[in-house]
């Protein structure tokens, strides 16, 4: 998770990691093992939203609440105010 910080940004991978793997999030369909999905509160407003589909590149886009409805996603409050 990417976080800003004292104006500076803090990497969960080195530049040079980035290059040589495939890093990103990881798509809430077909896990192989159960894994808790969170959305956060605030774009549960909006009327569609892009998530990843499954493979690097290829994202979804689809009504926020179908999120909480098929993903049982939780709404959270997590979103930084700047």
């Amino acid at each position: 998770m990417t976080r800003k910080k004292e104006k500076h940004w803090q990497n969960a991978f080195s530049p040079e990691m980035a290059k040589k793997d495939k890093v990103g999030g990881t798509s809430p369909f077909a896990t192989r093992r159960d894994m808790p999905v969170f959305i956060e509160q605030s774009i549960l407003s909006l009327p569609r939203i892009c998530i990843n589909g499954g493979k690097r590149g290829y994202l979804i886009g689809t009504e926020p609440r179908v999120c909480v409805q098929l993903l049982n996603a939780k709404p959270v409050n997590c979103a930084l105010i700047e």
